[in-house]
């Protein structure tokens, strides 16, 4: 039994004037009138989508991070970024690393 072809692997099997058939089908306006609600299984996939986009990024780490700006000696920065290479850490766990040392001293 021939496997099924997925819809993107069913275009490609067209020809190029098949492609360019269905191309034009649909690239046009689509009026109001045209459209109808989601199913429940199209609303189901569409809220699994939107939840996988919002949860893209880094993962939470403690509190969360904040962005700062702050200005930096240059050499001191061009020192900082050797170690941080050297370490094989980003410059943000570096500088991390050596507040939270400064924090526990005191």
């Amino acid at each position: 039994m021939a496997k099924k072809l997925s819809p993107i692997e069913e275009f490609l099997a067209l020809s190029p004037e098949d492609k360019e058939r269905e191309y034009r089908s649909v690239d046009r306006e689509f009026s109001r009138a045209e459209t109808q609600p989601l199913t429940s299984r199209q609303r189901k996939a569409w809220n699994k989508f939107r939840e996988r986009r919002r949860s893209r990024g880094r993962p939470k780490v403690g509190e969360g991070a904040k962005v700062v700006s702050l200005t930096i000696e240059g050499g001191l920065l061009k020192r900082t970024d050797a170690l941080a290479k050297r370490e094989g850490v980003s410059r943000a766990q570096l500088v991390a690393r050596g507040l939270e040392m400064v924090l526990r001293a005191s």
